[in-house]
């Protein structure tokens, strides 16, 4: 039968991806909060996601991901086809030698499916950023692009050779007789990292979930000044947005409350704790300023039932012209919940990939 003319033209696939940052529930432990990432990575590895990655932060009760190298070994591990990488690390907190190697050694036991995602952002509190840089000054703000070169040629087949006070030549790299790199991405939140990831012909992701202003001049910015490497390499960039997606809108707002709340009280520099259920959230007394803060990420965050949320993650895609959507998967749990299990994360995803990716055919 053929098809008639008034019939809609077919939607081309999105790719899409997860950014998490491990989620601790009052109801967990880091133990359930990392076995509830695994399943979930392995979820996202069976929708047909492009990646998964896994943030860097410190010293939050409500956030398990503190050191991504270490998280992206249990992930690739757990899974089988998906790229797992950095979303990213916080470079500064970092010396280059080290960063390199535990990527190149990850890149080795996982090729073709590690990227390095690296920021300039310290991502914590001084206190950490101190205790983090105790062993010297090597991960200086200001030194991040001399950094990123370092790393980028310790990656390299072919290593890289220091200079001696001496006058000899010293060679180093992060691993021996490597056989492939791992994807370097550079992440930004302002036009800094933009304008170094065009110079050096890096893929870029703006931070749209948590700035989401400036993102279309950004992006410009960065296609606009990319320099071609040589090899054919061309502007690679995705866009990120905090989602949460569930049956009826009226639950995919509750599922996300607790994360709502708890990044006003972050912004407001209120006391922290996990992550609320559900439940305790619908019973959370929030002041003027916070509730004014949700209200505002309200208008940020998609938050809706299945057909509507592809539907403005389809429209936003166009809008900033990618075709790879990242999402954080913004979802609490109920307190009758598994522990060690995130349900409301988990058909979040299926619902994204039903809608989204319809030709991958998400039977898992």
């Amino acid at each position: 039968m053929s098809s008639s003319t008034n019939d809609p033209a077919p939607q081309h696939p999105l790719r899409l991806s997860v950014l998490d940052l491990i989620p601790v529930r009052s109801n967990q432990t880091s133990a359930d909060a990392v076995a509830a990432t695994v399943e979930l990575a392995r979820v996202a590895d069976e929708l047909g996601f492009e990646r998964f990655w896994v943030a860097e932060h410190h010293n939050m009760p409500a956030v398990a991901s503190t050191n991504p190298a270490v998280l992206a070994g249990i992930l690739a591990a757990n899974t089988r086809r998906i790229r797992i990488g950095s979303g990213g690390v916080m470079l500064p907190n970092h010396s280059p030698l080290v960063v390199a190697e535990q990527f190149a050694i990850l890149e080795a036991a996982f090729p073709g499916r590690i990227d390095l995602g690296i920021g300039r952002a310290p991502g914590s509190d001084p206190v950490i950023t101190g205790l983090l840089r105790s062993s010297g000054t090597t991960s200086d703000v200001n030194a991040f692009e001399h950094n990123i070169n370092d790393i980028l040629a310790l990656l390299d087949a072919e290593g890289a050779a220091l200079q001696l006070p001496n006058g000899r030549a010293y060679s180093l790299s992060a691993t021996p007789k490597a056989a492939s790199v791992p994807t370097m991405w550079l992440l930004g939140s302002s036009d800094y990292s933009a304008r170094l990831a065009a110079r050096l012909g890096l893929p870029y992701v703006f931070a749209h979930h948590f700035s989401g202003e400036g993102t279309e001049g950004i992006l410009d910015l960065y296609r606009s000044g990319f320099a071609d490497s040589g090899e054919g390499a061309r502007p690679t960039t995705f866009l990120t947005l905090n989602v949460s997606v569930a049956a009826t809108a009226e639950e995919a707002f509750a599922a996300a409350l607790p994360n709502l709340q708890q990044m006003a009280r972050l912004r407001t520099g209120a006391p922290l704790g996990p992550l609320a259920t559900v439940e305790e959230a619908a019973e959370a007394q929030l002041t003027a300023p916070q509730q004014q803060m949700v209200d505002a990420m309200l208008e940020r965050w998609v938050i809706d039932e299945p057909v509507a949320a592809a539907r403005r993650i389809r429209g936003l895609a166009e809008r900033f012209g990618v075709d790879e959507v990242m999402v954080v998967p913004g979802l609490s749990a109920r307190s009758t919940d598994a522990a060690n299990s995130s349900p409301g994360r988990i058909e979040s995803l299926r619902l994204l990939a039903r809608e989204l990716m319809p030709s991958e055919g998400h039977a898992a």
